[in-house]
């Protein structure tokens, strides 16, 4: 499908009134819960995800929302979407806690199990990434949008995201194949925003992620020219099983440099 820039305007309006909601209570002091998975919650993730439902369900009343604070929508009702947004409200809520700034807001559109369109929004630059496969990938400052692309071939010296939160042995396994690789570390949905500009190279993830934490990157990424794809080098998509987790992944601007990385 072709996303229209009413569409486009209105969703990054979306994104940045929930950033702003954010920042309110990003410089205050703040309590942090746990979720059942142990993972933080914070007044600002629920601050979002009630901004973002409510200006999307304005915005396209036809098309349902599933943000990761209210998951509980289950795959017999889900299966039946054949399009609907996909959003977390606060991607990087642990970088949110450290108050290093590396944390997004990101909101996909889903249709037929593909992201065809994404926004991310980093509050504290107020910078947005947006794209659509097919439309192309744009970085947008101060309200104007400049074109982004992911660096294809990805030559020498290489540059590899690695969580500063999730790092694990098989991740380090497939650094030292690239010995002469810069790594570089970066919180958050913000690795897939580099990639699809080119200030990184590839960014393996290994463990579980939610299908919310990939697919705006998604989108975004393959509109710049890059790719997202599971280990037997097929596309991600959503929405195909009971689960919402993900499995592990190579991010890449350079298809072949991920096929590389995943031999």
């Amino acid at each position: 499908m072709r996303i229209d820039d009413a569409l486009r305007d209105g969703v990054i309006a979306v994104a940045e009134a929930a950033a702003a909601d954010i920042l309110d209570v990003y410089a205050c002091d703040f309590e942090v819960a746990r979720k059942q998975d142990a993972s933080p919650l914070t007044e600002a993730d629920l601050a979002a995800h009630r901004r973002i439902v409510a200006g999307l369900s304005t915005l396209t009343p036809d098309i349902p929302v599933l943000s990761e604070e209210s998951a509980e929508a289950c795959f017999e009702l889900r299966k039946q979407w054949s399009r609907y947004w996909l959003v977390d409200p606060l991607d990087g809520t642990r970088e949110f806690v450290k108050k290093n700034g590396e944390f997004s807001v990101n909101i996909a559109l889903i249709d037929a199990g593909v992201a065809v369109f994404g926004v991310i929004q980093q509050p504290v630059t107020a910078l947005v990434w947006h794209g659509a496969p097919g439309q192309g990938a744009f970085r947008r400052e101060a309200g104007r949008d400049t074109r982004i692309a992911a660096r294809r071939p990805a030559t020498l010296p290489l540059r590899i995201a690695a969580s500063r939160s999730h790092r694990d042995a098989r991740t380090e396994a497939v650094i030292s194949r690239f010995p002469q690789a810069e790594v570089v570390g970066l919180g958050s949905s913000l690795k897939f925003c580099r990639l699809a500009e080119g200030g990184i190279d590839l960014y393996p993830r290994f463990g579980p992620t939610s299908e919310w934490d990939t697919a705006a990157g998604q989108a975004i990424l393959e509109a710049a020219g890059g790719l997202l794809i599971d280990p037997r080098g097929r596309p991600f998509r959503y929405n195909q099983r009971e689960t919402l987790l993900n499995g592990d992944f190579f991010a890449s601007g350079d298809p072949a440099l991920a096929i590389e990385a995943m031999a």
